[in-house]
Parts: structure tokens; C-alpha cells; sequence
């Protein structure tokens, strides 16, 4: 059965006076699928993150997200209805763990208050055990092996920050850079769009896209040697 299409980016083009940010970048995200954003720095990866968040307008395209127009909402509207997203330069607590920095996030979206705390009634006790519950089982899926990084440290500083994303449980979630490598051997995303000055210039499966001449001239500056 197909899945649904969950976001729909059709011919966007940011500029900035005479600069071009981007140059009709369209593709599409169906529910359920990963979906990495590469390219060489200035390559157009945050503009385009910035539109998707509403923190900049296009000057020409469409953002559709479940088949309604994300133009039309303002930045402090997005989050209600399901897009959420980390940012390249994190805020989080530097001497805490991981762990401590999203259960530190979850609890602004609880009901507790300071007499309720101060007293610790037994429905905040459930409250701190069900986020405790949670921050767990969301880490164990981040894969960190058991392990919690102190926040300051990477790659602690980028799983807090997707830690605390995934807390509020969107339907889109955007990373921004969640792990340095450009297309890892080892890609977790289902596919890959790859951008060059603000233009497309691949799209595909992980394997697909890594041997992409365009691709490997953007990073490498020359088409790669044939394997022997």
C-alpha cells in the first residue's frame, strides 16, 4: 500500500538580493520515510530548513505539509500542527547529560506547577516516571549503546538536541546536521536530496546518490576514479 505523502516541496526559490539561496528545489517526503539533505556548505541546506520552519518566506514555489499550504502560517504555528526541529547551534544545559537535557525539555510541556512539585502529589510522581520512561526508551532508539554523554560533549550535544524534538512526538521532525559525515556508508535515510548552490542536483536512495558525478564534483571538486 502507497504511503501518503507527508510534505511537498514544489519549485522553491529563495533570493537575497543578488545572491540565489535556492533555485527550484522541489521533491517530496511520504509519511514514514527519512529523508537526508546534503550538500557542500553554502550549498543552501539551512535556507531551505528556514522556509520549511517559517523562518523565511519564498520568493516564488510552494511548501505543502499533509496537503495544506505552509506558507500561510506563521513561524509560532508550526509546531501545532506537527513539524518540529533542532538547531545547528544547540542551547543546551553544558553540564548535564543527555538525558537530563530532555527530560529538562519534556517538562515544559507538562501541567505540573510549584505547589503540586513542592509537594510531589502522586500525579506528578506518574508524570516524572512516564517522562523517565520515555527519555529512556527514546535514547535506547537513538542507539547511543547504553551510554549518556555529557551535553557539552558531541556526539552528546546533537543527540540532545534530537532527543528533545522527538519528545514532543511530531510528524515531521528536522535535524539539522545530526552527524557530520555528508552521505555516510551507513545511511539511515530511506532517500537522499542532494543540493549545489541551490540547486537540485541528485535524488535517490543513499547508494544511488553517493555515486552520483554531480554529488562527487560538488564534495570533491573532480568526478571519482573508477574502482578497479
Amino acid at each position: 500500500m502507497p504511503r501518503a505523502t507527508l510534505l511537498e516541496v514544489r519549485d522553491v526559490a529563495v533570493r537575497f538580493g543578488g545572491i540565489v539561496a535556492l533555485d527550484g528545489v522541489s521533491f517530496e517526503l511520504q509519511e514514514g520515510q527519512i529523508l537526508g539533505l546534503i550538500g557542500p556548505n553554502g550549498a543552501g541546506k539551512t535556507t531551505l530548513f528556514n522556509c520549511l520552519s517559517r523562518l523565511y518566506t519564498p520568493n516564488r514555489g510552494a511548501i505543502l505539509f499533509e496537503g495544506s499550504s505552509l506558507l500561510d502560517r506563521a513561524p509560532h504555528r508550526i509546531a501545532e500542527i506537527g513539524i518540529a526541529r533542532t538547531f545547528q547551534n544547540l542551547a543546551l544545559f553544558r553540564t548535564m547529560t543527555v538525558a537530563d537535557n530532555i527530560r529538562v525539555g519534556a517538562h515544559g510541556r507538562t501541567r505540573s506547577d510549584f505547589v503540586s512539585d513542592a509537594l510531589h502529589l502522586p500525579w506528578v510522581r506518574r508524570q516524572e516516571e512516564a517522562i523517565a520512561a520515555a527519555v529512556t526508551e527514546l535514547l535506547d532508539g537513538l542507539d547511543t549503546g547504553g551510554r549518556r554523554f555529557p551535553a557539552a560533549q558531541s556526539p552528546g550535544q546533537h543527540l540532545g538536541g534530537i532527543g528533545e524534538t522527538f519528545t514532543d512526538q511530531p510528524l515531521l521532525a528536522i535535524a539539522h546536521e545530526p552527524q557530520r559525515p555528508p552521505l555516510p556508508d551507513e545511511s539511515i535515510s530511506d532517500k537522499v536530496v542532494a543540493l549545489d548552490f541551490g540547486r537540485k542536483i541528485a535524488e535517490g536512495p543513499p547508494a544511488s546518490v553517493q555515486q552520483d558525478e554531480e554529488v562527487i564534483r560538488a564534495y570533491l571538486g573532480k568526478p571519482r576514479a573508477p574502482v578497479q
